[in-house]
Parts: C-alpha cells; sequence; structure tokens
C-alpha cells in the first residue's frame, strides 16, 4: 500500500515539473534555466507568476473533483454517480455563469463566484434529493433523476447565455473547462477551500465506508444514515464548487477516477480517498499537459497562432469512451 501511496506521489511530481516546463512563451530549456536561478524578469514573470499557480491550481482541482466523485459514490451507493451526472456540477456551473452575468465575477475577489457556484451546486443537489430521496437509496433511479437534473439546469445556464450573450466568452472556462489563467489569487482562494473539506471527507471515511455497504448494515453498526449522508452531500457539494469556481467543469473526473481509486486502493475509504485525491491531481495534471503540448500542433492545423486546448475537452472525450467500459463492467444492482 506505501509503494502505492509513493508511486502516485512521484507521479503528481513528475505531472508538476512537466507542468512548468510547457507551454507557449518559453521553451522547456529555457524554463529549467530559469528554474535553477536564471533568466530574465520576463521569463520569470512567466514561470512564477503564471506556471507555478495554474500547476497548483491544475492539481488541487483534480484532487478536488476526484474526491467528491468518491464522497458522492459512496454515499448514494452508485457507481455511476458523479458531481457531472448528478447536477452538483451543473448547478455549480449555473452559479458561476450567473455570478458572471450579473458582474459579480470581478466583485473584490473570485470569492463572489466561488459562493455563487457553492448555491448553484447545492440547488442541484438539493433537487436530486427532493426528486431520488425517496427512492430508498435505489442506484438506478438516483442515476435518472440525476441526469434530468443535470440537463434542467444546462437548460437554465443557455437561458443565462442567451440573456447576456456578451457574456459568452468569459464564461467558456465553466461551460467547458480550462487552466487557461488560472493566477496566484485562484490559488490562494482555492487551497484553504479544498483542504477543509477534504478534510471533512476524510473524517468521514467510517462512515462512508458503512454506507457503501448498505443503509441496513449501516444502521446496524450504529450509524445514522440520514446524518452521515447528508454531511457527505454537503462535503461533495462543496468541494465541486470550488474545483468548478476555479476551473470550470471538467468533465468526468469526479466520476471515473474514483473507480481507479478503489480498484488500486480497495473499498476501505481511509486510503482510497487520500489515493483518490492523487490520482485525480495526476489525471488532472496530465490532461492539462497533453492540451498545452498539443495545442501548438492543433494550431499549426488550423492556422489558427493564438488558439488553445482547454483541457476540459481532453477529460470528456477520454471520460466518455472509459465510461462506456465502466457501464458494460458494471452489475445492474448496486455495489
Amino acid at each position: 500500500m506505501k509503494r502505492r501511496f509513493a508511486v502516485l506521489v512521484a507521479l503528481v511530481v513528475a505531472c508538476a515539473g512537466a507542468e512548468l516546463v510547457v507551454g507557449r512563451g518559453m521553451s522547456p530549456g529555457v524554463a529549467w534555466d530559469v528554474l535553477g536561478g536564471g533568466g530574465d524578469a520576463t521569463e520569470r514573470h512567466i514561470l512564477f507568476r503564471l506556471r507555478v499557480p495554474r500547476m497548483l491550481v491544475t492539481l488541487c482541482a483534480g484532487a478536488c473533483l476526484a474526491v467528491a466523485g468518491l464522497v458522492l459514490q459512496s454515499a448514494l451507493r452508485n457507481p455511476l454517480a458523479g458531481p457531472e451526472v448528478t447536477g452538483v456540477t451543473p448547478g455549480a456551473v449555473l452559479g458561476a455563469v450567473t455570478a458572471t452575468a450579473l458582474g459579480l465575477a470581478g466583485w473584490e475577489s473570485p470569492l463572489a463566484v466561488v459562493l455563487a457556484a457553492c448555491a448553484g451546486g447545492f440547488v442541484g443537489a438539493g433537487l436530486l434529493w427532493l426528486l431520488a430521496g425517496r427512492g430508498g437509496g435505489d442506484p438506478a433511479r438516483t442515476a435518472v433523476h440525476g441526469v434530468l437534473v443535470s440537463a434542467v439546469l444546462g437548460g437554465f445556464t443557455a437561458m443565462v447565455l442567451l440573456v447576456e450573450p456578451g457574456e459568452l466568452g468569459s464564461v467558456v472556462q465553466w461551460l467547458v473547462g480550462t487552466t487557461e489563467g488560472r493566477v496566484w489569487e485562484h490559488w490562494h482562494l482555492l487551497w484553504p477551500w479544498a483542504l477543509l473539506w477534504v478534510a471533512v471527507a476524510w473524517s468521514m471515511a467510517g462512515p462512508l465506508t458503512l454506507l457503501r455497504c448498505g443503509d441496513d448494515i449501516a444502521l446496524a453498526a450504529g450509524l445514522s444514515v440520514h446524518r452521515a449522508r447528508s454531511l457527505a452531500l454537503l462535503c461533495a457539494v462543496a468541494l465541486t464548487a470550488g474545483a468548478v469556481a476555479a476551473v470550470g467543469a471538467l468533465g468526468f473526473v469526479g466520476l471515473l477516477v474514483p473507480h481507479l481509486a478503489v480498484a488500486v486502493f480497495g473499498a476501505d475509504l481511509r486510503a482510497s480517498l487520500p489515493g483518490a485525491a492523487l490520482v485525480g491531481a495526476v489525471v488532472v495534471g496530465v490532461a492539462d499537459v497533453a492540451a498545452q503540448s498539443s495545442a501548438r500542433l492543433v494550431a499549426w492545423l488550423l492556422d489558427a497562432e493564438r488558439l488553445t486546448v482547454p483541457v476540459g475537452a481532453l477529460t470528456a472525450c477520454l471520460g466518455a469512451a472509459s465510461l462506456l467500459v465502466v457501464v458494460r463492467r458494471t452489475p445492474s444492482r448496486s455495489f
């Protein structure tokens, strides 16, 4: 087990290093020279003011989404549950888009967007709770209602964009998911929020493991199922909202990374929760490196010098293909 954690930590460090040396504006050789103390003022600005905060935000957002997904799947006992298909991510996107349309995104700090994303995420989770809460925790019913809630919230987001079409360019980051333009302000806002709610998730590792076994077993063990599930949903919404407010809707990260974490570390969440955080950071970090590396090729093919490839587009494409595998291997009963 320790060896697996060591390998993942090494992969996170490798992703962090790759994030610092890829991208526009500076070649990898120059980036290494700046890391060694060389370079001029412009090169140091690119590395320490742009690339370092982008790297930190990318890894932290991936960890948040992965932990949120594992918490949701455990609390709802549904292997196909995730922030993207339970109304949490669409609600957070709706909140962030609405805040931008109302002009709150530039109000003192990005805190207004985080709070708006949280409110939207709670709306999505609340709608799902109202629709599927009486279904006795049935995974199939929860999944169906989650898709419906996500579709409705996506429709409201489209309505906001129709009312304020001039805001389309500024909200693409939340609709698709991108790490472009992440600076120290985003990091200083994200890491305390992430640390708080990851700690809450870690403190719930025991109750969440019981919830994965079923409500009857959890009740027999003396767990207050309703209270534990409510706190778990609160934690998942908060983690998702923080990540969405920072980098937008990175598709399928919260849905698929938990399966990888459980496959590697087992169903005991005392190990799989920190494992999910590391796997999520690696997955999003690798996707961001791939997006930056492929941007030059795509720009050359399309003759668009400043074209960027959003990391959310890569996670969505890869996640959709992986989801087909998960669905085919998931039995009809709950896990």
